[in-house]
């Protein structure tokens, strides 16, 4: 599980430790969860859909969720040896990346999944160090697990580092 680019899918996630590289491409509505724990170099990404399983009936994929995708990432990072004190967060994603009538609750997915992120966090007490979310566009992003950078990569945005 370590050197390389790992590549995590759509309502997927993956842990790490340096070198490793985690990449999850195309975050469009969905929310890229970062969390990187500075003292032993592991990092996870998520790469969560949806914000709640709690509201869906088919909800037996734990990385499809906010809620579910965080705990067992941080339950693998701790595997591997981080301390869940020590984690830190950064995200990414959340886009509106079609026009709608903004009356329309269930088509905000993108601000629902960084609000649900961002609360989840808070009650886990994990600090969110940075964020590049919502406008209309995709992201790809990339963890590098020897120093917890968060490189995102945008069409027509230009790229940064978190």
């Amino acid at each position: 599980m370590s050197g390389g680019m790992i590549v995590v899918g759509m309502a997927d996630l993956n842990v790490t430790r340096a070198p490793g590289v985690l990449t999850t491409l195309g975050l469009g509505s969905c929310v890229g969860i970062a969390l990187y724990d500075s003292v032993t170099k592991i990092a996870g990404l998520a790469h969560i859909m949806l914000p709640d399983s709690k509201q869906i009936q088919n909800n037996t994929n734990v990385a499809k969720f906010a809620d579910t995708a965080m705990v067992k990432m941080i339950q693998d990072m701790i595997k591997l040896g981080a301390g869940k004190d020590r984690l830190k967060a950064k995200i990414a994603g959340g886009a509106q990346m079609f026009a709608y009538n903004s009356t329309n609750e269930n088509m905000r997915i993108g601000d629902r999944n960084v609000e649900a992120t961002k609360k989840l966090l808070s009650l886990l007490h994990i600090p969110l160090l940075a964020s590049e979310t919502g406008e209309n566009f995709g992201r790809t992003v990339e963890l590098y697990a020897d120093d917890g950078r968060f490189y995102i990569k945008t069409i027509g945005h230009g790229n940064k580092v978190l």
